[in-house]
């Protein structure tokens, strides 16, 4: 084993290991009966579900269209919130006049967007895609305005004494010093953007695993609904190990990355 596998497994044992007695502690609780719940089921019993709708296909039908729609809200609001951003942090004009805007607009709740997608778009990706996009822009935006806005001066000299163009500077010094605060935006949103996701597809878009939640549900069939939660679960849980191993490999500083 690595160093690094070492440390990894030191930090992550404990944690691990509380999960396993609280599955532990709730498999005993509904199989003694202690607890009477007509619809909660046994940890046991959700992974043969999530067996069965893995072995139907069901599980990986759903599981894509999430990815679909999240990925991809994700991606447009990292170009849109990173490009301005970097130009809101640079530019105090501009600053000046739009920061009102981004302070009305940010405490909006991702869910209100929902019935006004659903008039504009119907049950569609566009709808999921727009009540993904909104509140998932502002970590972006912010911590890259941040990281701008916390740049050296001394940079901007540099750039000016090297005859930069401004595409110069928003390419080879903003984005590179403000690196460390995107990655913590895009880390931040990415969880927000599968968050919306689900609810969309609870709310309005009869696909993915957030419909397949409802879908279960609805047929009184508590395992299998379950078993879905586990899978959006796990899927979160990858999206951060992704990002954080992506972050350690390219950011400079790993300490500010992994926050």
């Amino acid at each position: 084993m690595t160093d690094r596998v070492k440390e990894a497994f030191a930090e992550h044992a404990p944690g691990a290991l509380a999960i396993l007695l609280l599955l532990g502690a709730w498999q005993w609780t509904v199989q003694s009966g202690r607890v009477q719940f007509d619809y909660l089921p046994s940890p046991s019993a959700i992974l043969l579900a999530l067996w069965a709708v893995t072995l139907s296909g069901d599980l990986l039908k759903d599981t894509v269209h999430t990815l679909q729609a999240t990925l991809l809200g994700w991606l447009i609001v990292c170009v849109i919130g990173i490009t301005l951003g970097a130009a809101l942090g640079y530019s105090k004009t501009l600053r000046n006049y739009t920061l009102a805007s981004i302070e009305l607009a940010r405490p909006l709740p991702g869910v209100a967007f929902v019935p006004v997608a659903l008039l504009l778009f119907g049950f569609s990706m566009r709808t999921e895609l727009l009540v993904i996009a909104i509140p998932s822009l502002w970590p972006i935006l912010i911590n890259t305005m941040g990281g701008v806005l916390a740049i050296h001066p001394r940079l901007f000299d540099v750039a000016r004494m090297l005859r930069f163009s401004r595409v110069q500077v928003f390419r080879k010094i903003l984005i590179p010093a403000a690196l460390p605060s995107i990655v913590v935006g895009c880390r931040l949103s990415l969880g927000l953007a599968l968050v919306m996701a689900i609810i969309a597809e609870i709310v309005g878009n009869p696909e993915g695993l957030g419909y397949a939640v409802v879908r279960e549900q609805q047929a009184m069939a508590p395992d299998r609904m379950f078993a879905y939660v586990f899978a959006i679960g796990i899927l979160g849980v990858v999206f951060n190990a992704v990002l954080q191993a992506l972050s350690r490999r390219f950011v400079p500083n790993p300490s500010l990355a992994q926050r």
